[in-house]
């Protein structure tokens, strides 16, 4: 799961921010480009220096979990890292990027929390925070515990996202359960080659609200066609579904439905 801390209206989702800033001329989300694995000085500044809108990288605390470190920017199996979340911050508050932090435990939430808020006059973009709460589609495990995450977000400040769609209408349920207290944008993420066999079931959870949203995403190794991505434009708002999708089928995509990379 994810959640958005921004300095613009709750009700605001990414696009809409993005178009209200200059960024986007319509409320396509498709047309948002993304940096993915941020995770080192280098491909920070990388980042910040290119033409996309959205910045993804991945937090945890120096030296895992239960080690007590500050939040550094790594993917497990990492547990170290020659960039800080504050020095990562640093590095994007001078853009106008947006970010998605994807935090690898609960306890890195607070502290960086802590650090987001001295940034937050200078956030007035994106910024979505993301946490794998619940178990995925093919029974994996969830990494921070749904009910910390959610206790850690002050909900004045921070829309939630979800990172795993969940396959059958009793596991979505529960995801529209968990999402319905809450008054900020909520984007669940999909994975494209499970939308075929879910699309009902997706349809019914962006239906049950508004602020609701879908990120498609992909695996390393998964197989999926430019096809599979078409289907999903097809069948939902082209404002509402956010495609954080590798090469080459991102350039392929984009280039079907004549959006520029």
């Amino acid at each position: 799961m994810a959640a958005e801390q921004s300095g613009a209206a709750r009700s605001e989702a990414a696009v809409d921010q993005l178009v209200q800033a200059g960024r986007r001329a319509g409320r396509d989300a498709a047309e948002i480009r993304w940096w993915h694995a941020a995770n080192s000085r280098h491909r920070a500044r990388q980042a910040a220096r290119s033409a996309v809108h959205m910045v993804e990288a991945d937090v945890l605390l120096r030296g895992g979990t239960g080690g007590g470190g500050e939040p550094i920017m790594a993917h497990p199996p990492d547990t170290d890292s020659d960039i800080t979340l504050r020095e990562w911050l640093e590095e994007m508050v001078g853009t106008d990027k947006g970010i998605k932090l994807d935090f690898k435990s609960l306890d890195a939430i607070q502290p960086s929390l802590e650090l987001l808020q001295l940034v937050k006059p200078c956030l007035e973009r994106p910024v979505w925070l993301n946490a794998d709460i619940l178990p995925g589609p093919n029974g994996i495990n969830a990494v921070v515990d749904a009910k910390g995450f959610l206790d850690a977000h002050p909900t004045d400040t921070t829309p939630i996202r979800f990172s795993h769609n969940r396959r059958y209408r009793a596991m979505v349920k529960e995801m529209a359960q968990i999402c319905s207290a809450l008054s900020q944008p909520v984007t669940f993420p999909v994975r494209a080659v499970l939308v075929r066999q879910s699309v009902s079931e997706l349809r019914w959870l962006i239906d049950q609200s508004d602020r609701y949203s879908l990120t498609v995403w992909t695996g390393k190794q998964d197989v999926y066609s430019v096809d599979d991505l078409l289907f999903i434009r097809e069948n939902f708002d082209k404002s509402r579904v956010y495609y954080d999708i590798s090469e080459p089928q991102n350039s392929e995509f984009k280039k079907a439905i004549g959006i520029g990379c």
